[in-house]
């Protein structure tokens, strides 16, 4: 049903708008009052209190130039688990981009499920070595091919009951699993551009689909890139779940786990207690990081 925002919803829209600011009033899995018109079309008069939601930096819009610039982007609302989907290769597998997203989800308090698509592409040790990884440090971890099935089932389980959020690069394959998965959903299914080897992008926005009664997907635009927003430098290190044992011997409180002499975790880094591969992701987000939210 398209609906609009009430009027009293305006003055915020067009503050906002009025310094290029991306505006999120009203998200997917958002719980709202709305009016209906004769037209069929309705308005929205409320927009309830989240339980919890999944969000990033806002991409930079054209002629925006200082950081105040880069607000808070909702990507869903009231969710329960979040699939991350990343593929063997048709993009390569990204480590980098699966990390972030693990972040945003970590700090959503959401249950996270890392889905390795296009096994049937590609199973060799290096794919492996990753997914034994990312299961060492506690993670679901589904491989998955919409050509053979594998994972499907599993996959399916998790869903039960639940409302989860797909996400991942573009072309990975998540229109495909979808249609493997419910095949009466009938999701678009985009080419990957033999040129530069990125998918496509085939859904212009995230989409709530309900399966039964207390099940819902939401799939979500591919993404190239995302910064988590609203986490400070020094809590950075909490969304890391190896760090978590070593932390607390820091010699710093507010430790950001770079430079600082007596590091617990540069420590076990250099111990190989800590996987040198995720470190180095923390590193690059760090350098995104802001060091004050407060704009």
């Amino acid at each position: 049903m398209r609906c609009s925002l009430k009027g009293r919803f305006k003055k915020d829209f067009q503050l906002k708008k009025s310094k290029l600011y991306a505006v999120d009033i009203a998200a997917v899995g958002d719980e709202v009052e709305f009016e209906m018109n004769q037209d069929g079309t309705g308005v929205i008069s409320e927009v309830f209190e989240r339980r919890n939601y999944l969000s990033r930096k806002a991409p930079k819009i054209k002629g925006a130039s200082h950081r105040g610039e880069r607000l808070e982007q909702i990507i869903a609302a009231n969710i329960d688990n979040l699939f991350i989907i990343n593929s063997t290769v048709e993009p390569k597998f990204n480590n980098r981009l699966l990390d972030r997203i693990i972040v945003a989800g970590e700090s959503a308090s959401l249950e996270i499920y890392l889905v390795i698509n296009k096994m049937d592409l590609r199973s060799d040790d290096y794919i492996l070595a990753w997914i034994d990884l990312y299961q060492e440090l506690g993670y679901h971890v589904i491989p998955s091919s919409a050509v053979t099935n594998e994972g499907l089932d599993e996959i399916r389980n998790h869903l039960q009951g639940a409302k989860s959020l797909f996400w991942g690069q573009s072309g990975v394959g998540k229109s495909s699993l979808f249609n493997e998965l419910f095949a009466h959903l009938n999701f678009r299914i985009g080419e990957i551009s033999q040129w530069h080897m990125k998918g496509k992008h085939t859904t212009v926005t995230s989409i709530m689909e309900k399966i039964d009664e207390n099940t819902f997907i939401i799939d979500t635009p591919g993404i190239r890139e995302i910064d988590p927003y609203g986490i400070r430098k020094e809590d950075l290190g909490h969304y890391f779940r190896e760090f978590t044992p070593f932390i607390e011997n820091c010699k710093y409180s507010s430790c950001t786990h770079y430079h600082e002499p007596g590091c617990a975790v540069i420590e076990a880094v250099e111990q190989e207690k800590i996987p040198i591969e995720r470190y180095e992701s923390y590193l690059n987000i760090l350098n995104t990081v802001e060091q004050d939210m407060n704009f």
